[in-house]
Order: structure tokens, then C-alpha cells, then sequence
């Protein structure tokens, strides 16, 4: 599998965001390896919380959220997906499927970084990926916290928006990043921040991952990843430990999508459950201090830790 690595220079000075990067290579389930970013703030004992990000952003989409956990006394880990951020970018498009994403996540969280007693925090494709990883491991997970995310099968309909946009990622002439991001965020993002979401792709020879990943998304009932989402299912349909939902109120895409967790895992049952007001798609951008503060609430609420 051939890659391209983004330069560190990119990544020179980048507002808000003082982290230190932590890379990990792991097997990249053909022959070869890859390099794997992710960051690592807080006490190395606290509770820790697992950040996932989506398309196209990547983990610079948490520096609002972890220093409030930080403080709080938590551990943050904070991926970037395979092709996204600081990550190595396989360079074609058929070298990315849902099932490796998950298993190069795999590799870093649970065989590399050993994770226990985790909090899921995951909104878009981090949730896709994320709660997979909580269905293959359900020891290693105390709690769900999802926002703007699904788990899809292809056995229920999609929406329009998000037709639309899975043809538009594979066909524009341009995949703007730093646009899609403020396209999809109320906040008015400074130009340092847009240049940020840029940073990780030099060039469309960097983006292959970024523009097929909409695809990978279960639309169909026979999709490849049709089955192994109808099994995580199946597991968190036995999920009692809490699982809450933070989606927010201007979001086309996923609008909604909280109903079928509510439905269907008991975990879900009595939790503080909170629709995010004035608030798109990447609403880590938009109510970050709302947000860490429900991550915080929901581990303090355990009896084993308190802040």
C-alpha cells in the first residue's frame, strides 16, 4: 500500500492547538505499515475519554473540548483517522474500506494504546467507526456519549443531504476542506482556522481517503459493511451501561438520528439526553464547552470518580 505523509511544517503554529503529537505504526492489513497520529492529554491515570472525528476534519476539531476535560481531570485521546490530520494517507481511493478503518482504529486503541474504562465521545464518521470499536470490545467501554453520528446498515432510508453529498465528495473538481468545514458550522471560523482543516491536504494527491469515505457509509442492505453494523447492533441492543445522545438542532444530514438510539439500546434509558441549540454538523466548533461539560457530567455521575 502506497501512502503519502503530510509534511510537519503544515502543522507549524496552528491557533489553539499547543498538543504535543504521539504516533503509533501499525499493520495496515496489507503487508506493509502506517503511521498513525493521535493525541494524549491529561493525567495518565484520569478517566479516559476517547475523541473520534469524522469527514474531513481531523483531531484539531477537539482543541476547544479537551482543555475544559483536562482540567477536569480526565485522559483525552484524540485520533486521526487513517488518511485525515497528522495520519498517513494511503494514496488510493480502493485502499480505504469501513472494515479497515475499523481495524486500524482497533490497532491503536485497544492493541496499542490498551484502553480501559472508556468514555466514546464520536460525532460523524467518529461514531460509524467508534461504535464498532464499542461492540467488538464492550469491556473496554463504561459509556457512550454520540453526537451527529449513526450506525447505519443500509436497511433504512437515507437522507436526500446526505445522498447528495456522498455524490459531490467523489465528483467536485475541488474538495475544499476548510469550506466544508465552515459550511457546516454556524460559528464563523477565523481564516487560521480554515487554513488548519487544510493543513493536512497539500494537494488532491493527499485526499483519496477524504473523498471516497462518504461512499464507504452502508447505504444499501448487501453493502460490504451491511453485516458487521447489523451485529454491532445486536450488541448494543444489550448495551445497559449509560449511553447518551447530544445531537444538535441544525444538522440536515443526521437530523433525527438520535430516535433509533433512544429506540433501541437500554443504556440509553434515564440518561441526560440533550438536543445542542444553534449548532451544525461539527458542533465541537460551535458548543464545546457544552459539550466537554456533558463528557464530564456523565463520568462524575459514576460513583467511582468524582472531580
Amino acid at each position: 500500500m502506497q501512502f503519502l505523509r503530510t509534511p510537519d511544517e503544515r502543522f507549524i503554529n496552528l491557533p489553539d492547538f499547543p498538543f504535543l503529537p504521539n504516533y503509533v505504526e501499525i499493520n495496515d492489513t496489507d503487508g506493509g505499515t502506517l503511521r498513525v497520529h493521535y493525541l494524549d492529554e491529561g493525567p495518565a491515570n484520569g478517566p479516559v475519554v476517547l475523541c473520534m472525528h469524522g469527514e474531513p476534519s481531523w483531531s484539531y476539531l477537539y482543541r476547544k473540548m479537551i482543555p475544559p476535560m483536562v482540567a477536569a481531570g480526565l485522559r483525552v485521546i484524540a485520533p486521526d483517522l487513517v488518511g485525515f490530520g497528522k495520519s498517513d494517507k494511503p494514496t488510493e481511493q480502493s485502499d480505504y474500506t469501513y472494515a479497515r478503518h475499523v481495524a486500524w482504529m482497533q490497532s491503536v486503541v485497544i492493541d496499542h494504546l490498551d484502553l480501559r474504562h472508556v468514555t466514546l465521545f464520536a460525532q460523524d464518521w467518529g461514531g460509524l467507526i467508534g461504535l464498532r470499536l464499542v461492540a467488538e470490545n464492550p469491556d473496554r467501554f463504561d459509556r457512550v456519549v454520540i453526537g451527529n453520528t449513526g450506525l447505519p446498515t443500509g436497511d433504512l432510508p437515507i437522507t436526500k443531504a446526505f445522498l447528495q453529498w456522498q455524490k459531490f465528495s467523489r465528483t467536485t473538481p475541488e474538495f475544499d476542506t476548510g469550506f466544508m468545514l465552515q459550511a457546516s458550522t454556524i460559528t464563523e471560523l477565523t481564516s487560521e482556522e480554515v487554513a488548519a482543516y487544510d493543513a493536512p491536504f497539500p494537494d488532491d494527491r493527499y485526499q483519496s481517503g477524504a473523498r471516497i469515505f462518504p461512499s464507504l457509509v452502508p447505504t444499501v442492505s448487501d453493502d460490504p459493511a451491511s453485516e458487521a453494523n447489523r451485529s454491532a447492533w445486536r450488541v448494543l441492543e444489550q448495551w445497559t451501561k449509560p449511553f447518551i445522545c447530544c445531537f444538535s438542532d441544525s444538522d440536515p444530514v443526521t437530523a433525527g438520528g438520535d430516535q433509533l438510539f433512544l429506540q433501541k439500546v437500554p443504556g440509553s434509558v434515564g440518561q441526560p439526553h440533550v438536543t445542542i441549540k444553534n449548532a451544525h454538523h461539527f458542533f465541537q466548533e460551535d458548543a464545546a464547552p457544552q459539550l466537554a461539560q456533558i463528557v464530564i457530567d456523565a463520568i462524575a455521575a459514576d460513583a467511582g470518580w468524582r472531580q
